[in-house]
């Protein structure tokens, strides 16, 4: 990569707060291609406080999961790629039972992806699909009424590779 020319300026993109370590229990390991990270071992690692602490959404919508629609509420997904930097152009999502999916990074922003912490106004426990399910706003899109959508949808989730 060549530097910048004599007399030039070169634009640097914002400036991201540097993450803080997490004061609570760790619910949710980012590691990969990550530019911010909080432990010794370069991963981004975030507590509840953390991880809402970076803006909430909440929208109601039908799933093959409840028999009537829900409210979700939870942190964009696109928020959290921000905030660790993410350069890869694949999330893979591990359940605390070991399950993974692969999503591709393109969908958070292009879909409303949240990682939801809330249904229905109240924290999901790990017993029902908590602390962490990541949803699509299924109803916004026909396309997201699949298959392929529906397996993305991962719940349980406590880890995070950005590849």
């Amino acid at each position: 990569m060549g530097g910048a020319a004599a007399g030039s300026s070169v634009l640097a993109s914002p400036a991201r707060a540097a993450l803080a370590a997490p004061s609570g229990p760790v619910i949710l390991s980012i590691s990969g291609k990550i530019s911010q990270t909080n432990t010794p071992t370069g991963e981004a690692e975030f507590d509840r406080e953390a991880l809402e602490a970076l803006g909430q959404v909440t929208f109601t919508t039908q799933t093959p999961w409840y028999p009537k629609p829900v409210t979700f509420e939870g942190v964009p997904a696109a928020k959290i790629m921000e905030a660790v930097g993410a350069q890869g152009n694949l999330a893979t999502a591990v359940a605390l039972n070991d399950y993974s999916t692969e999503i591709p990074i393109s969908d958070f922003a292009r879909y409303g992806v949240i990682f939801a912490l809330k249904r229905d106004g109240a924290y999901m426990p790990v017993r029902d699909k908590g602390p962490i399910f990541i949803v699509y706003p299924y109803d916004t899109d026909p396309i997201l009424h699949s298959r392929s959508y529906y397996g993305r949808s991962a719940w349980q989730v406590t880890r995070l590779v950005i590849g």
